[in-house]
């Protein structure tokens, strides 16, 4: 079975691979020109796929690719095959959450202010302007892995926890309630913060509009660290500068990349942060692992992990 590593991967990663099982050939090549004339005799791809690649594969089975979010990768004629589609979901909510908490905290213990503003002189407005977290309401949009690990750390900080996601949901601990898409406004009419941890899919896009947010309160806070399209730019732009939310923590933005003249960068009720969340030391660790042993189960025809329904979009 010959298995493409369509990705850079240190020389243990591929050891790791090639580990798993004798039946397998691991195939790795430098330019896309060879990638595209080896297609036809590849069974599995780890890594990128390409419309191109597609098109040129007759006995491709099962694509692994690299990111939890894979709206990218989800053109039309993928979409209809038969191919098996695996992701990271379920593996980068561990990073993805402690990078929406820091925005979280960045903006409600003063830590932007402090960057921004380096002087002694803002020690009491600070002070002054400070939240803490303890009996606040976290509104979770999305209860995914990374969803759950947000709400993992606002327990924590002894917040109460709700949430919205179109799937029957097992509640975690600590969770109060996990309500379908159609209390979306129920959910955001409760919330000092709103955390987003929904995959981009036609669904989501654009999901918070300008009636999303004349339904937040006017305190509440915006964590986004999935993908920015799930959020309107300027119904965001308007509700941060009217006063209708209290600001956003933004590792994802409507545009990207975003514009370096753009207003967002320089609000004080807003933290931005270039699409830096899916950096971790442990991640590469963890897709290499999950690659393996969905190897192992595909070699033993047994049911993979972390399989995306391609017509849903996660």
């Amino acid at each position: 079975m010959n298995v493409l590593l369509n990705l850079k991967l240190d020389d243990h990663y591929v050891r790791q691979i090639d580990e798993v099982s004798p039946e397998i050939e691991l195939v790795q090549l430098s330019s896309e020109g060879e990638v595209l004339e080896a297609m036809p005799d590849i069974d599995v791809v780890f890594g990128r796929l390409t419309e191109g690649m597609f098109s040129r594969g007759n006995s491709r089975r099962w694509v692994q690719s690299t990111g939890a979010g894979v709206d990218t990768a989800l053109f039309p004629e993928f979409v209809e095959s038969d191919v098996v589609f695996t992701s990271e979901k379920g593996t980068v909510g561990i990073h993805l959450a402690d990078h929406a908490m820091a925005l979280l905290l960045g903006l409600t213990r003063g830590i932007a202010t402090a960057v921004r503003k380096p002087t002694w002189d803002q020690r009491m407005p600070i002070r002054n302007a400070s939240w803490e977290l303890d009996g606040l309401t976290m509104g979770i949009v999305g209860l995914g892995g990374t969803g759950r690990e947000i709400a993992i750390r606002a327990k924590g900080f002894g917040m109460r926890i709700i949430a919205v996601d179109p799937e029957n949901i097992d509640l975690p601990a600590g969770v109060e309630a996990c309500w379908k898409m159609d209390r979306f406004h129920d959910l955001l009419e409760q919330s000092d913060v709103v955390a987003v941890g929904a995959p981009l899919t036609p669904e989501t896009e654009g999901m918070f509009d300008k009636e999303a947010f004349a339904r937040m309160r006017n305190h509440a806070l915006l964590i986004n660290v999935t993908r920015g399209k799930i959020v309107e730019e300027k119904a965001l732009m308007e509700a941060l500068t009217t006063g209708a939310i209290g600001g956003a923590g933004l590792d994802v933005t409507p545009q990207e990349p975003l514009p370096e003249d753009h207003p967002l960068w320089h609000m004080e009720n807003v933290i931005i942060t270039p699409h830096a969340a899916g950096g971790s030391p442990n991640r590469m660790d963890r897709v290499v692992g999950l690659f393996c042993d969905n190897l192992r189960r595909f070699l033993a025809d047994e049911p993979l992990l972390s399989v995306v329904d391609k017509r849903k979009g996660y």
